[in-house]
Parts: structure tokens; sequence; C-alpha cells
């Protein structure tokens, strides 16, 4: 059986070369003497698919047989991976049925159904999408693309670590601490399987929704736990409610986890496209907020901040940048 490794994570780099963007590790002057310290963002709301989640869906789908291929492939998420699994079977010429939440953001059902995606929307609260995907799967003999429980697909993410190291080092630098949001956890383990091999010494500090800290609980725990039943969040992203089997043991090397809060993120999205000129979603925008909230110290400091993908709500983003937004708001969008 195939064990997510670091070796896996360099051939994941070469099955994604000249595919996947090699997305830019982006400085900002205002934001340094913001935080008083050094903060690189990687860019991962700028690639294909809107997400980071295309590294890992594309490392999986390109290596399936030509039966496999024939028979097609099922996913479920709300919406990054979902968008990501639909793109790379789009490139490798098969087809994708994809359950999303019914509450998914209409902006991530669209993009599914763009690259050519067939949606199954189910009710989050009362339906378990696992079930749904692998009763599709079983049915219709298509393979199931996990969100993060694959080691192909932890393998496919922690590229994001590796071109992070390259790209620090191509400028003679150090990474003091590396943060990124968790909620599944394939993108923070396959973060930790390169820093684990390539700058140990640095700290990976993973960030979560207030009211959806199951990793936080779990690494506390010492064992997989869910988080209390929750309101809901604006990081609709990272609304799972415990860590991956796979990715959990990996990421108990974590140095840490933070939380922050739906206004403290919505200030960070905001923040990207006032300043950076960049749309982030609110799941993607968890490791900066941590910063610019003080959740996590930066001054005197060089941290990497993933911003881990761009696909946000018209409606929701609008009312973030125009400073309407408040938590009643959200149950809006």
């Amino acid at each position: 059986m195939h064990t997510a490794s670091f070796a896996g994570v360099k051939d994941a780099a070469r099955q994604l070369s000249g595919y996947a963007v090699r997305t830019p590790l982006i400085e900002s002057p205002a934001l340094n003497e913001r935080l008083g310290g050094r903060v690189l963002l990687k860019a991962e709301n700028l690639q294909r698919a809107g997400a980071f989640k295309f590294r890992g869906a594309y490392n999986r789908i390109s290596r399936l047989t030509d039966d496999e291929l024939k028979r097609g492939v099922v996913a479920y998420s709300s919406g990054n991976h979902a968008q990501a699994v639909a793109c790379a079977a789009k490139m490798m010429g098969t087809s994708a049925i994809i359950v999303m939440p019914a509450d998914s953001p209409k902006v991530k059902v669209e993009g599914v159904i763009g690259f050519g995606g067939e949606v199954r929307l189910y009710d989050r609260y009362t339906e378990s999408r696992e079930d749904i995907g692998e009763e599709i799967a079983s049915t219709r003999g298509s393979v199931l693309v996990r969100p993060f429980d694959d080691p192909f697909v932890i393998e496919g993410q922690g590229t994001v670590g590796l071109e992070i190291v390259e790209q620090v080092e191509d400028r003679g630098g150090r990474i003091d601490q590396l943060l990124c949001g968790a909620s599944g956890g394939g993108l923070i383990a396959g973060i930790n399987l390169s820093m684990d091999a390539l700058s140990p010494d640095t700290p990976v500090i993973g960030i979560e929704p207030a009211d959806y800290n199951d990793t936080q609980i779990s690494l506390a725990a010492g064992e997989r736990r869910t988080h209390p039943a929750a309101h809901g969040t604006i990081c609709d992203a990272l609304m799972t409610d415990r860590p991956g089997e796979l990715t959990f043991p990996i990421n108990r090397r974590l140095a840490g986890v933070e939380t922050v809060t739906d206004e403290e993120v919505a200030e960070a999205v905001r923040f990207a496209f006032r300043h950076l000129k960049l749309v982030v979603e609110p799941g993607g925008a968890v490791s900066l907020a941590a910063l610019l909230s003080g959740a996590v110290e930066s001054k005197d400091m060089t941290s990497v901040v993933v911003l881990s993908g761009g696909n946000v709500d018209p409606v929701l983003f609008a009312s973030i940048i125009e400073d309407r937004f408040t938590p009643q708001s959200r149950e809006d969008v």
C-alpha cells in the first residue's frame, strides 16, 4: 500500500510539472511595516481552479489506468476540491461526479459545472457526503478521489511546501515560521512532509476557524476528535468535523494550532484586496488573519503564510470589502 512520503512529494512535483502553476511567493512592504517583520505570501489563490487543491487532484487522477479513466471519478467537497477534481478530470479526458453541500457558494458550484463536472447536492447537516460518494463509486464503478485522506493527494499538496522552501532559498532567506490553514489536513500534512525533510527546525503552525478547531482539539487529546456543534462560518472550505485518518499522524508534528474569528478573517480578506490586490476566499485567508489579529506573533521574524484559495462568493466578498460584513450577514449568503 502506498504511503505518503517526501519522496512521493518530489515525485508529485515531477508529475505536476507543466500542469500546476508554480505560484509566486509575494512580499508586501505595507504588510511588513504593519507587522514589524517579513511576511512571504504563497499565493495558491492563483493556482489552477483557484486553489491548492488542483495539485492533489491532478496528482491522483493523472495516475489512473486507462480502464479507471473510462469509468470516471467521483469526489465530495464543499467547493475547492470539487473544482480541482472536475478540472483535472477534464484534462485527463474522464468524467467527474461531485457531491457538494447544498449551501456551497454558488461560484464553486458553477466552477464545477464550468469544468464539465456533474454536481450532486446534499444536506451537510443530515446526510453523509462520504456515504453518498461511496455509493456512487460502487454503483457506477467510478474511482473515489478523496479530498485529503489519499496519499497521492497529500503528496500533491506537499509540493506547496517544496516550492516555498526553494523560493525562499532562491532569495537567500530563511523561514522562522510557516502558517497554513488546517481542515481535513491534506495541505498542511503535505507541507509537513516537505518541511520535515527540508527545513525541520521551522515551526509549522495550523490555523482554524474558532468554532471548527477539530485539529486543535485532536492534538490536545492525542487522538482524532470532532469539534462541538457549530453554527457556521464564512470559512466554508474549513468546515470538516475531524482531521483525516491519514493526515492526523503526519500533523502531530505541528508546533501548534491557533484559531481566528470570522471577523478577523473578514479583515484579512479585506486587507488582501485593498493592499495586496489579491482576491482570497475566507478559508484561504485564515493564516493571514492569524498574523493581522496577533493570534500568532510575527515581529522581527520571517513568516510564510499560505493563501490557499480564492474562490469566494461574490456577494459575501462585496459585503466584506465594503465593510458591510457582520456575523448575521453570513447567514444571508
